[in-house]
């Protein structure tokens, strides 16, 4: 799994910012009880938190700079060789996540794309 520490920050950060939120409700629905008033503010928090949560984990504001994949033996995209491959996976403006293809290129061959990725405007 993938560590993105400023998602995680923000996550926790909105986690402690709940508490306060739905203690306000609870607080104010004591009088109905309190499983009813726990089910009522546990749905208010979802109704509020949930577009919360989607942008901390979606959006490409908190996105790594960039995220490479490396393996060992692999057969050169553009030259043949067989050795250590590098692809360019993720970056701001770039996604290759669910490549069905993935090129991985050898370290020379990979300055080259790197380069020319930078040309087209790829920043990584």
């Amino acid at each position: 799994m993938d560590a993105n520490i400023k998602r995680y920050g923000l996550y926790l950060i909105r986690w402690q910012l709940s508490t306060p939120i739905l203690a306000a409700v609870l607080y104010l629905l004591a009088g109905l009880g309190a499983l009813t008033a726990t089910v009522i503010a546990n749905l208010i928090g979802g109704l509020i938190f949930f577009w919360v949560d989607r942008f901390i984990f979606t959006s490409r504001t908190f996105a790594t700079p960039a995220r490479w994949e490396v393996r060992e033996e692999v057969r050169c995209a553009d030259c043949s060789a067989i050795a250590r491959g590098y692809r360019l996976v993720m970056t701001k403006d770039y996604d290759r996540t669910n490549d069905p293809a993935p090129e991985f290129r050898c370290e020379a061959c990979s300055k080259k794309k790197s380069e020319e990725l930078k040309r087209r405007g790829v920043h990584h």
